[in-house]
């Protein structure tokens, strides 16, 4: 199945290496940066701001002209492919269909990983029909938390080309009740599955070579790591933000699952069931306390125009983050991170024998 999988991305090498389209800090640099070490970058939703086409219109002509710009990346643009060697990602509760469409239409990404529906799987047969109607080279992602939703996805027409498989110890927006860690819930999910042959990737928690031969050993074709890149020099991210991913260790006190953040934010709006994970600091310590609200929000507010002092455990800004947080000692390139976890996680499987 892995290699099946790795021959829809020519470049790629194995294991194979995700990352994950973390808002915002999956920008161009990031996802050319993983895709060009013979991985595969995906960039992040709403870019810069959410439902925006300028966006991702532009966020798109940049990578299409990087041949010119970077001839060390000419590799990647094969003249037989019109394929970009990137992905998009898509948060469906909140993104525009027709704009989705419209951008995939034009530069051909070569995946789209579709997450979050409101009204559930057939959300998602919807838009891979589109999808695959605009682009029918672009492969379709599918991310899910729960034994439940694999077992939706069997029952949608539009069949994914790869799932998703990720557990609670995941960053960023993950299931908040319901939700199981990655090793249980990884092998369930692929009994369930095995019988429609979608190659399966496995997420949430994963930092290092260890997790990816782990993840292999379940039966995953690859992994995809979000945190992990959050502590790359390509990821648009603040000093601040990045230091703290480095700093902070025991993922299990550090970090929690809350909307907190969201809504200090002043984000709202995401389905029921979901919920990030962050690393706690004082606005979560005061709120637990018994903080109002409107407090909060006014010292967060403030805190935002410390500048990086705004994050850390005396800062206020939110600072989305998977468990695997002590399992990140430094901040290296992209091509770095991939190569390095590819070469140690094949020491690590020669080494079983």
């Amino acid at each position: 199945m892995g290699t099946k999988l790795l021959a829809r991305y020519p470049w790629a090498s194995s294991p194979f290496i995700v990352a994950a389209p973390m808002r915002v800090m999956s920008g161009p640099a990031l996802a050319l940066g993983v895709s060009s070490a013979g991985g595969l970058g995906f960039i992040g939703p709403g870019v810069k701001t959410q439902k925006t086409h300028e966006d991702l219109e532009e966020t798109l002509t940049l990578i299409r002209k990087q041949p010119t710009e970077t001839p060390a990346l000419q590799s990647l643009f094969p003249s037989t492919s019109s394929l970009l060697p990137v992905g998009v990602g898509f948060q469906l509760w909140g993104d525009d269909i027709d704009v989705a469409v419209a951008a995939i239409e034009k530069y051909k990404p070569c995946a789209a990983w579709l997450f979050a529906p409101r009204d559930g799987s057939q959300e998602y047969d919807a838009w891979s029909r589109r999808i695959r109607g605009a682009s029918p080279e672009t492969q379709i992602w599918i991310q899910i938390g729960t034994l439940k939703e694999a077992k939706q996805l069997l029952q949608i027409s539009e069949k994914p080309d790869v799932v998703v498989v990720q557990g609670a110890e995941s960053g960023g927006h993950g299931r908040s009740e319901d939700g199981m860690g990655l090793m249980s819930l990884f092998p369930e999910v692929a009994d369930a599955m095995e019988k429609s042959h979608i190659p399966l990737i496995a997420a949430g928690g994963i930092a290092d070579s260890r997790g990816v031969a782990a993840a292999l050993c379940l039966g995953a074709s690859g992994v995809a790591m979000g945190t992990r890149f959050l502590a790359s020099t390509e990821a648009r991210i603040s000093k601040g933000y990045q230091d703290e991913i480095v700093r902070a260790t025991d993922g299990a006190t550090s970090t929690k699952r809350t909307l907190l953040y969201n809504h200090l934010r002043g984000t709202f709006g995401w389905p029921e069931g979901y919920s990030p994970r962050t690393i706690i600091n004082k606005s979560f310590h005061e709120h637990q306390a018994g903080t109002p609200f409107e407090e909060l929000k006014k010292r967060h507010d403030e805190s935002s125009k410390l500048g990086d002092a705004g994050w850390g455990q005396e800062g206020r800004l939110a600072t989305y983050a998977g468990a695997s947080i002590g399992l990140i000692p430094d901040v290296r390139s992209a091509k770095s991170i991939v190569h390095s976890i590819q070469q140690d996680t094949l020491e690590r499987i020669r080494s079983l024998g």
